[in-house]
């Protein structure tokens, strides 16, 4: 079978190493593995996958995602559409630009709205599927409408804002594992190229003091909580609780670092010291290390805060 795939749809490769694609660099061999460089190449591949009867995993930026020791026994799209075509007061994207490229795009055309996303380790469409956020502003925020592929059906689909149904790290892109996102429209506010650029130079400076981006990671490991504490003690003996009771959200860093966990280690994985809702690979890290990190993370703070942590990353090949 294998020797008619690659005769049949020349690109696709065999055995590749999924941990050179992901922003973890962990993860076994995809049995084979291709480059869609638009909607026609994916539709193609997927048409390919059905005829061999192989089970398919789309991938990103390969943030938020941890993928399996074992590797993916199938077949492993990379959706890399790579267009940007600008308006007056927006752009037309492919899923695969850099959420970091197209924020420093965006201000060079003087086009507001993107800032917090430089450093974000993945793309645009990895942004939309998981409603990505960071210093109160969310990609849904920007998002006119979205174009996606349906698995099933092989047609192009549009979404208003509306129809994408995004909520807190989620969307019906998330939820609904036939549709992969190949383009969006944004729509950014007109402002001076300068300051756009200022932004974006405070946010990266932030990400660097707070965040361990040193290392290999996956990004935030768990959903922040929207959760309020009423128990006393636990009021007492963590004041800021009120704080974060107030804004109705708890962060999940907090809630691990006030566990005793900062810096806690298993094999060549680490809870990152310097923000805990990170974990990072040291170097040698496998995603079982991960995956026990995530479990202790998980009963500790359920033990100790009353609260069930939402892991936000992907598990592929488990």
């Amino acid at each position: 079978m294998a020797d008619k795939i690659l005769k049949e749809f020349p690109g696709v490769q065999k055995n590749i190493s999924l941990k050179d694609h992901t922003t973890f660099k962990i993860g076994g061999p995809a049995k084979y593995f291709f480059v869609a460089k638009n909607k026609e190449d994916l539709i193609k591949a997927v048409e390919t996958a059905k005829k061999y009867k192989l089970p398919v995993f789309i991938l990103g930026g390969g943030s938020n995602l941890l993928v399996s020791d074992k590797g993916f026994n199938g077949l492993v799209i990379k959706v890399d559409a790579l267009d940007v075509e600008f308006r007056e007061d927006g752009a037309n994207v492919g899923s695969g630009v850099s959420s970091t490229r197209l924020a420093y795009l965006s201000a060079e055309k003087g086009l507001s709205g993107l800032e917090w996303a430089a450093g974000l380790p993945g793309n645009i469409g990895g942004a939309i599927y998981g409603n990505a956020q960071a210093f109160g502003t969310k990609i849904c925020d920007a998002i006119e409408s979205v174009q996606a592929v349906n698995l099933k059906t092989l047609e192009i689909e549009n979404f208003s804002k509306e129809q994408c149904l995004f909520s807190l790290k989620s969307s019906i892109f998330k939820k609904n594992k036939n549709l992969v996102i190949v383009s969006a429209n944004l729509v950014f506010k007109k402002d001076i190229s300068e300051q756009i650029k200022n932004k974006i130079k405070e946010f990266l400076e932030y990400r660097r003091s707070k965040h361990p981006i040193d290392l290999p990671s996956a990004g935030s490991v768990f959903v922040n909580p929207e959760k309020k504490i009423i128990n006393k003690k636990l009021l007492e003996k963590f004041p800021e609780l009120k704080e974060y009771n107030e804004k109705g959200v708890i962060p999940a860093g907090y809630l691990i670092s006030k566990c005793g966990l900062a810096g806690k280690k298993v094999g060549g994985a680490q809870i990152s010291e310097k923000h805990c809702n990170f974990i990072v690979n040291l170097g040698s890290a496998k995603a079982k290390d991960i995956l026990a990190l995530i479990k202790l993370a998980k009963a500790k703070v359920k033990k100790l805060f009353n609260i069930s942590l939402e892991v936000e990353i992907q598990l592929v090949g488990f």
